[in-house]
């Protein structure tokens, strides 16, 4: 959440940055500036009427005691009209500060200076690119044909079970799985993460406190009877350890990695984006998050791409960094690189992480704050990547590591798979 003094410090500013993310903010930011106008205004008067209250409650005191009652029961009606007074003015402050809350939740973060200009996918600037492509046997068969081939996932089982996009592993599939997980879960704490294992479902102030309400409600599944959420990804359990927390600058950098699956609708996706593994609603993803000081928040994002960027080199796949342009950013990140490796098989690229610099965006929401060297109370800065999630990453090294004697298994999995070969 944006704060108020970023919205109205520079208005000419805030309204530009957020034009890079498609948002005409200008009419939003005249109506909370007018809010905060009316709330301070309203809290002046509340503030006078209570110390006239309190001013005139002493004076009755006096009166009585000087024998005075007369003079004293007209201050009583004097006090009772100011406390109905005073009553009035809280309710209408309440009132006016949700609107100004309702009205600040509806803007995203400002994106930072290097996010380029650009309205969709197409308009991500390419940053790094290692095309480390592999010679596949004639006619290469997409995943989701090598899945059936060798019986490692069951996509109709799914649908039988629950429905399309749950599918079910198999075998050496369900275990390539779990190598996968405790593969990226070591990569992770080796790299001085924390492992954590926290809850799937989240309450409604978790899914506020890291953007995804009310933002993504419609893609998030809700149990309503406790209404719990089902987790999209592991950042919003993780990151909600430190909501309402007051940190010191010792305690910085807080690192946490996590497994959890992960729930998203997904709705309204369709086509051949969604084949196979392509797009999920339940899907396995180790995630990392970090907090950190504001002034080496983006040092801390680089060296999580670094981190990320390790991982998907060990498992030879040719992959490619995106830096997303402000249009594909999502609501609450400042700047944000995307991974994604080469199916060779189905001839495009497949996302398989984002890492980003929330800045202050997500800290403002949770209340997450340090006290710095002079003991004065700032915000944090959030970070979180996929590392990895899984469903993209199986995909690709399903189809980009085929042979005529079956699927090899890259280097660094053999020891936590037990095999070198899918056959």
């Amino acid at each position: 959440m944006l704060t108020l003094q970023q919205l109205r410090g520079d208005k000419e500013a805030a309204v530009r940055k957020l034009a890079k993310k498609g948002v005409d903010a200008a009419p939003i930011i005249e109506k909370i500036e007018s809010l905060d106008d009316r709330r301070k205004a309203i809290q002046l008067e509340l503030d006078n009427c209570l110390a006239e209250q309190n001013k005139a409650s002493k004076e009755i005191g006096a009166l009585m005691s000087q024998g005075k009652r007369e003079e004293a029961e007209e201050k009583k009606r004097f006090v009772a009209e100011l406390k109905s007074r005073s009553a009035e003015l809280a309710a209408e402050h309440q009132s006016v500060s949700n609107e100004l809350q309702s009205q600040i939740v509806l803007l995203p973060n400002f994106p930072a200076d290097i996010v380029p200009e650009g309205k969709t996918a197409e308009d991500n600037l390419v940053v790094k690119i290692d095309e480390n492509y592999t010679t596949l046997p004639e006619n290469p068969l997409p995943h989701w044909e090598l899945a059936k081939k060798y019986d490692i996932i069951d996509f109709d089982l799914g649908v039988k079970l629950t429905g399309a996009g749950f599918p079910v592993y198999k075998g050496k599939g369900a275990r390539l799985q779990r190598a996968l997980i405790n593969y990226f879960l070591d990569c992770n704490t080796a790299a001085g993460y924390l492992e954590v294992e926290p809850p799937v479902m989240v309450n409604e102030a978790s899914g506020f406190g890291t953007g995804q309400l009310p933002d993504k409600e419609g893609q998030m599944y809700h149990a309503q009877v406790d209404n719990f959420y089902l987790v999209p990804t592991a950042e919003v359990p993780v990151t909600n350890i430190y909501r309402d927390c007051i940190l010191e600058e010792k305690d910085f950098p807080v690192k946490m990695t996590a497994y959890t699956p992960c729930f998203r609708r997904e709705a309204g996706s369709y086509g051949k984006d969604v084949r196979g593994l392509n797009r999920l609603h339940q899907f396995d993803k180790v995630e990392i998050v970090q907090l950190s000081l504001p002034e080496v928040s983006y040092e801390a994002l680089d060296g999580m791409v670094a981190h990320v960027e390790k991982i998907v080199k060990a498992l030879g796949l040719p992959y490619r960094i995106l830096r997303l342009c402000g249009g594909d950013m999502s609501f609450t990140s400042a700047l944000t690189y995307d991974f994604e490796v080469y199916s060779e098989a189905q001839k495009r690229w497949l996302e398989v992480s984002s890492v980003s610099n929330f800045e202050s965006f997500q800290a403002n929401r949770l209340k997450l704050r340090y006290k710095d060297a002079d003991k004065k109370t700032q915000l944090a800065h959030t970070l979180n990547g996929s590392s990895l999630a899984l469903p993209r990453i199986v995909a690709a090294l399903l189809e980009n590591n085929q042979t005529p004697e079956g699927i090899r298994i890259p280097e660094v999995l053999v020891p936590y798979t037990g095999f070198d070969m899918i056959d």
